[in-house]
This record gives C-alpha cells, structure tokens and sequence, in this order.
C-alpha cells in the first residue's frame, strides 16, 4: 500500500465502542500514513448506505470524549510514536456562539461546524476510516462520499485519496462486534462542564502526546479563551538535559499550530513563563486550569495566591498521566520531554555540514566538552570500539617544546623568564601572565592553537597512510580554535555545572571558586550544544554513557557506509 505523509482519520464508530478499536485502528493508518496523523470525530456518521450525502454537525463535550482522546493519545505513542498524531475538535461544541449565527440556520441549533472547509498546517493527502462496510461492493461509493464528506470540512491536497481500514480490523475484539452500531452519541453520556476560560503551563519541549492531551482537554474545556505559560529562562535551569530542550520561538511555534489545527475558534494567548505562576495568579478572567497528577499541588498553589490577590480559586481538572510503553530503567515511567531528550543522546541531531574538501577516510569526529563532562573518558570508549585518539592536550605540550616554532614565539610574546632550568617553559608561569587578561591570553592561543592544529592534521594524515577508518580528536578547544573544518563532525559531552564543578574539585584537588572559574572560562554547554552533531551526556552510571558511546558508534558507521555508497562513481 502507498504511503502518504499526512492523512486524516475519521472515526464513525460508537463513542462506547472506540476504546478496543483505537489500538488496531491506528496500527492500521500507520502502515498508509508516515508523517502527521489528524483524527476526525464522528460517531455514528453513515457513509454512502442510504440518506445521501452525509453532512458535519456539531457534536457535544463529553466526558467520555475526553477519556476517548487519552486514550488515542496513549495508544498512539505504543502502536506508532513515529505520527504526529493530531485530534482535531472543531466540530465539538456545547452550544453555538450565537443561536442566530448562519451556521444555526437560524433555529438555535448548531448544524455546520464547516461554514468553509478548514486549512490545516499540513493538507491531507489520504482520508482513512474506520467505516464498517456491510457489503464490500459498496466499496467505491463509500469511498467517494468520504472523500466528498471530508472536503467538506478540511482542505486537502487535490487528488484525495480515500482508504477504508475495516477490512484490515476484522480480528477486532468479538465484543465489540457484538455491541452493535448506534446512530450518535450515547444520550446517557455525562456532559463536560466547560469554561469560558481556561490556563495551563509546562515547558512544551517536544510536543508529544502528554502534551495534546493537555491541550486537547483543555480545548474541549474552552468555549472562549485558553492561555498558555511556557516555561523560560529561570524555570528550565533544573531541567534534565536543560541544553537539548528545544529554544523558546520554536516551542511557541509548534505550540500555535498544533492548537490552530486542533480548535481554530478559541482565541489562544501564550506567554513566556520566568516563575511557576506567571498571569494565572492575576487574572481575574480564568475559571479553571488543567493539573495532572503530579502538578496538582501547583495548581493548588496557584489558588492559595489568587485568594492572596483577593481573586476567586480556579477549578483544578486533573487528567491522568500517559505511561511510557518504552521507557527504560534510567527514564521515568510516564511519557515525558526529560526521556525524550534523553534518548537523543548518541544520535544525530543535525546533519553534518558540508565536508567534501576533507578525504571520506579517515572519517573524523572531534570530541570537546566542558572541563569535567568526561569527554576523555568517552574518547577512550570509542578508542576501544576501533578510533584512532588523537589527544589535541597531549600534542599541545608538544608544541611548547625547545626548537619547536611555538616554543621561540612564546619567549618572544612573554618573555625568556619563562625557561626553566632544562630549557623547557614553566606553564604555570606562563598561566599567570595570561590569566584574567584576555588579549594576554589571545595572544596565547593565537600561536599555539595553528600548531596544534598542523598536530592533528599530521596525526590524521598519518592515520590515513595505515588505513584506519575513524580517528576522534579529542580537544576541549576545538569549537574556540576553529578546528571544525578539519573533522567531519562534531560531538559535545555535557553535564549540569554543579557536577561538573563537584569532579573538577575531586580530580584536582582545587577549590568551588577556583572551579566554577575555569568553568566559567569555557564556552557554556549551551553554546557548545549549538555547534553540535551528536550529544552524550556522563551524568549517570557507567554502564548507561557505554550505551550511548555504543549507540552512538553503532549511527556512525552507517553514516559513514551511506556516505562512501554516495560519494561512488555510478557503475
């Protein structure tokens, strides 16, 4: 079966059945579908069986709706966490805005939720259902009145293509079978009281499906206003992994167009949040904000301030946390962003710049990290899995040798007091004329850094003549000095500063000043992230950083298959 990369799903079955269809549905759509998956509500809807061609109505806020919607959430990171899977709500309504409105027909009662057909961020190439056909040669006519259903309602790619799924669900459950199809919503449904305004926070990093939840509930919740706080700044200093949480105008970005997919009616309002109130505790507007479990205790606090203010409480609704199917033993259980970010470590997160003035072999890495990150220890794994280590430390000592052209430059620059009794230079001398002055230090590195450079090409170079396919340059200045145009990629050890600090001290023997100095000396995790390829992280066990390290390792040398099949003469 082709695949498409964005395809829009429309459910017909009975609210009270979907939940032991939701699973094999969606492993079915995921077979036609590779990208982005929007999920369209409609229980009951006839497809082309009699009564002509269906139209979209407004269909009720109910609580088993928002059950049914963590559920598709949960369930879709299990069967295919590879789709972006999207609910779209904007034909769930309690009551129309204005019982006089044109989409009433004047009658007070909401008939067309689709006055025009809705742009989505990404045009559906491809309309799936999960229909029942009770006769397979109804199959074209079921076909084409879903195609015609859905223009109505979104716009699609011109060409739509239309599959039906039930063919593929034939070993669904026998209860289900057994329940039989109802026409629409079960009458006894409990409503959702909604509101007319509504507030939630979190970091946003990587929207995934605890995330929509999140928001989807809180768009059904909605009838007119929803505010956003996104975390920023302060609240992400104790976040895991804070250097791979995604920036700020991205998060908001992806933020904005999930919810203008989701529900384009409500007015959204995201604000960036430097403290775990922000506008919630001002704003006389808000009714309710959306808690879960384990953020109850915020939105109580939340309270406790607007009493303070002289504001009304909000009601707290607390939906379930989603578990992680695939979570590992060092990720916590639920689905969060902290596994996500942790299970990049080791892959690629870009693609490396443009290298073809550099030979395929060998295939350099340049390894660099904040002093502590435990980069060496890392160079030292990979030099295990079959790495030529160049150490760029090692051959920076070389460079201040008796006779080497470094050597005579740095008497000149600061002076032949420098020279100990075997002639050699006293570095730590040298660090003290240069220390806390930074056009002394500049000086410095302006004529070691070209030395050690011309160090390492020869190093390379000499790799090359033995046939070695990956040598890995271990040097905390690489991204200072410029040497990434002589490696391939680069790839950046992290860990938080206080760690950092806490094994200088120990490996040392220096003091927290004199630590957090150095550190403070060195380009920020951040800066250095920014520059990378590939990110590890040695914050945890040994065993767990080897993972990566293999991992890693692993990525790397298909990389490098695919890039040597690329860089081949057609045959």
């Amino acid at each position: 079966m082709s695949m498409f990369s964005t395809g829009i799903l429309v459910l017909t079955s009975p609210l009270h059945t979907l939940p032991l269809r939701i699973a094999p549905v969606l492993s079915s759509a995921a077979q036609v579908v590779e990208r982005t998956l929007y999920v369209h509500l409609h229980p009951g809807l006839n497809l082309g069986t009699g009564g002509g061609q269906p139209r979209p109505v407004f269909i009720p806020p109910v609580v088993d709706l928002s059950s049914l919607i963590t559920g598709l959430y949960s369930n879709a990171a299990n069967v295919c966490g590879h789709l972006d899977v999207r609910v779209l709500l904007t034909n769930v309504r309690a009551q129309p805005n204005n019982a006089s409105s044109p989409e009433t027909g004047g009658t007070g009662v909401a008939c067309n939720p689709f006055p025009s057909p809705q742009p989505l961020s990404h045009s559906p190439e491809v309309v799936l259902t999960d229909f029942a056909l009770q006769d397979p040669g109804q199959s074209p006519l079921v076909a084409q009145c879903l195609q015609r259903y859905t223009g109505r309602c979104y716009v699609c790619t011109p060409g739509l293509a239309s599959v039906l799924l039930h063919p593929q669900l034939q070993k669904l459950e026998e209860e289900v079978e057994k329940e039989g199809q109802k026409d629409d919503w079960d009458s006894s449904s409990e409503r959702m009281e909604t509101y007319s305004e509504v507030v939630v926070g979190g970091t946003f990093d990587r929207l995934h499906g605890a995330h929509k939840t999140l928001l989807n509930i809180s768009c059904l919740l909605a009838n007119k206003r929803f505010l956003i706080g996104v975390c920023d700044q302060e609240l992400l200093k104790k976040k895991v992994l804070k250097e791979l949480i995604e920036p700020y105008a991205l998060r908001v970005q992806r933020l904005q167009e999930f919810l203008q997919d989701v529900k384009p009616s409500l007015q959204y309002e995201i604000v960036p949040l430097s403290d775990p109130f922000g506008p919630s505790v001002i704003d006389a507007q808000l009714q309710c904000i959306v808690v879960s479990e384990e953020t109850r205790r915020g939105g109580e606090a939340v309270n406790k301030k607007r009493l303070e203010n002289g504001l009304p409480g909000l009601v707290l609704h607390e939906i379930q946390l989603l578990k992680d199917a695939h979570h590992t033993e060092m990720e916590e259980e639920k689905i969060s962003s902290s596994s996500l970010r942790s299970r990049l470590l080791g892959t690629l997160l870009t693609d490396p710049k443009d290298k073809s003035h550099l030979p395929l072999v060998p295939y350099v890495i340049g390894l660099t990290g904040g002093s502590g990150s435990g980069k060496s220890s890392i160079a030292r794994q990979l030099e295990a899995l079959g790495a030529v280590r160049i150490n760029s430390d090692q051959l920076g000592h070389e460079t201040y040798r008796p006779g080497e052209v470094a050597y005579n430059r740095v008497l000149e620059e600061f002076g032949s007091d420098l020279i100990n009794e075997d002639k050699t230079i006293n570095r730590r001398a040298l660090g003290r004329k240069v220390f806390g002055n930074k056009e002394r230090l500049k000086a410095l590195t302006d004529i070691v850094w070209p030395e050690i450079a011309l160090l390492v090409k020869e190093r390379i170079q000499q790799a090359r003549e033995e046939g070695k396919q990956v040598c890995v340059v271990d040097a905390a200045v690489l991204l200072e000095a410029g040497w990434t145009d002589i490696v391939h990629e680069v790839w950046v050890t992290v860990i938080p500063e206080e760690e950092a600090v806490s094994r200088i001290m120990a490996r040392d023997g220096v003091s927290q000043e004199d630590a957090v100095r150095r550190l403070q000396s060195q380009w920020p995790n951040t800066q250095q992230v920014e520059q990378a390829n590939v990110v590890l992280c040695t914050l945890w066990e040994p065993e767990i950083t080897q993972k990566q390290v293999r991992k890693a390792w692993d990525l790397l040398q298909k990389r490098i298959q695919q890039s040597r099949e690329g860089a081949k003469p057609p045959s």
